[in-house]
């Protein structure tokens, strides 16, 4: 049974699962204890452990509804203009991703932090489902050598920013921008060929 299936059985998941994520913005990750969470959500120690084994299982189920709501629902509406631009279009999808970031910048924290925990990379692959098919359909009319070449080069400056965000090395506010542009230099040098 999957966390959306759940939280439609089981509305107390989603009172542990908000106060989850309160904690994680307002005091980070570190802050999330269960006994502070079986508190605040007015419920057992018990009634967490039923549903979640540990805590780091705890804290993936609440960044997934967290990024469910905030990130990736507006990637699903996402339709591609035939007359938009490569670049124009991955700005528009990059936008969807990172400025829900920007707003709780302490969730990308905690994002980056669980998705090297046990089970992250179901934090990951969840991504790349909502991610690939709105990347994707910008693509769709793209050059081939461009298809082939920006999702490595894209996703590892994404991660190598965030992580340097995670570092205290740059601002939130410099990863949609370095983004946007090497996104410009990549789809002008492809469209020039």
């Amino acid at each position: 049974m999957g966390d959306q299936d759940r939280r439609v059985d089981d509305p107390i998941l989603d009172v542990i699962l908000d106060v989850v994520v309160g904690i994680l913005e307002s005091d980070g990750y570190e802050a999330v204890q269960l006994r502070e969470v079986a508190r605040r959500s007015r419920t057992s120690l018990a009634t967490i452990y039923k549903r979640f084994p540990t805590r780091d299982a705890l804290i993936l189920a609440a960044l997934e509804s967290w990024m469910d709501e905030n990130r990736y629902a507006g990637l699903a509406t996402q339709t591609h203009d035939p007359q938009e631009s490569v670049y124009d279009g991955l700005m528009r999808v990059f936008r969807t991703i990172f400025e829900p970031w920007e707003r709780h910048p302490d969730m990308l924290r905690a994002y980056f932090r669980a998705r090297s925990a046990p089970g992250g990379q179901r934090l990951v692959n969840r991504g790349l489902d909502a991610v690939i098919p709105a990347t994707m359909a910008v693509l769709r009319d793209a050059e081939a050598g461009l298809v082939e070449d920006l999702p490595p080069i894209v996703s590892n400056l994404a991660y190598g920013l965030v992580a340097r965000f995670a570092a205290g090395e740059i601002s939130i506010t410099d990863i949609l921008p370095t983004l946007q542009r090497a996104l410009f230099r990549l789809t002008v040098s492809a469209a020039s060929g």
